[in-house]
């Protein structure tokens, strides 16, 4: 039996670390202030190819009935960074040991940017002057 394989009555149970993976960045996602998570490069090609990745910004380790994360993430302008990060942490850990019941261990949280607002779009139309026609 592997390390993430779990053996129940019925028979194994096995839990891939992209389902772990997906599931940490949904929650992440859900939580008010995260503008995004950060994939790399790699994870950029990927959406310019059209692809989703749900489990992009997620570094999961699972082990037989316990796991750690670690999440890179962007948070939105205006937010209290530790605030936005303790409610992910919450979060992250309730959505996986609910849908897995895998004990998470720890989540690590990687801000690495901020993302700030842009301008509204009304607002650039009346700055910028109209085209004229023929």
């Amino acid at each position: 039996m592997s390390e993430n394989e779990r053996r129940t009555e019925l028979g194994d149970l096995k839990i891939a670390n992209e389902v772990v993976g997906i599931i940490a960045g949904l929650a992440a996602t859900e939580v008010p202030g995260v503008a995004g998570m950060s994939g790399g490069f790699a994870g950029g090609i990927a959406e310019m190819l059209g692809h989703r990745n749900f489990s992009k910004g997620v570094k999961v380790d699972v082990g037989q009935h316990e796991c750690v994360v670690d999440l890179f993430v962007i948070i939105e302008y205006g937010y209290s960074i530790p605030e936005v990060a303790r409610q992910i942490q919450e979060n992250v850990k309730r959505a996986i040991e609910v849908m897995t019941g895998l004990d998470v261990m720890e989540v690590n949280l990687h801000v690495l940017g901020v993302q700030f607002p842009q301008e509204k779009k009304g607002e650039e139309e009346q700055q910028a002057p109209a085209p004229r026609g023929k």
